[in-house]
Parts: structure tokens; sequence; C-alpha cells
């Protein structure tokens, strides 16, 4: 769906793509890690040129800087490298055992004439 959305505003098929890998290793992570509930939230926002997404789960909630990058080569725990190495912006919001925020942003770009550089200039 989101996907979707940010095609029709014109929005660069490659920074798309790079939106769909982060959401994708946002929920993944939540149905991994996330105890005692894999249960998870998503919202997505389009403000000017920035793609906001924040994947909101109802586990125990997690400190991102105690956890260890895996060595070269390892098939796992990958996850976090990789939306920190994509997002413009990453905040992570403990809520102590009420789950925890996961906020990314993605800066647009659009293609000449596409319909998010009109709604930006409204």
């Amino acid at each position: 769906m989101l996907d979707g959305t940010l095609r029709s505003l014109g929005v660069d098929p490659q920074i798309r793509d790079d939106i769909e890998l982060m959401l994708t290793e946002a929920c993944s992570n939540v149905i991994r890690h996330a105890e005692p509930s894999d249960d998870y939230t998503v919202s997505t926002s389009v403000l000017d040129d920035r793609c906001v997404i924040k994947v909101i789960d109802n586990g125990e909630g997690f400190d991102p800087n105690q956890i260890v990058n895996p060595e070269p080569g390892a098939e796992h725990g990958r996850g976090l490298l990789i939306m920190r190495a994509l997002a413009d912006d990453i905040r992570f919001v403990n809520r102590h055992e009420h789950g925890a925020v996961v906020c990314l942003e993605k800066r647009l770009r659009y293609a000449p004439g596409a319909a998010g550089l009109y709604l930006m200039a409204m």
C-alpha cells in the first residue's frame, strides 16, 4: 500500500525500494524479537519531501545501544544496520514493558512533473 502511494506521487524507484527494505526489516525485527507479543502497528506519513514511518510493537522494549553488530557474513542480525544505512534519520523510543517505537525517515526524490512536487508546492 505504501509503495503504491509513493509510486502515485512520483517518488523515485530507488527511494521506494529503500523504504520497502527499511520497513520490512523493522517489521521482521518485531516478529523475531519482541516478546511477549509480536503484535505491531505501522503508521506512515508523507510530509513535504520526507516519508516518516513508525513501527510500534507491544513487546518488552529494547535498548538499541546494546545490540551487538553481527560478524561479517552472518545471515542474521543485520536489520538495524540495514535500517541505519538506508534511513536519513532513525530514532528508537523504548517504552519500558510497553514495547518500542522505531521511527524511520527517508528524504523523497520525485520524478520531474510528479504529483508529489505539485502537492509540496501547495
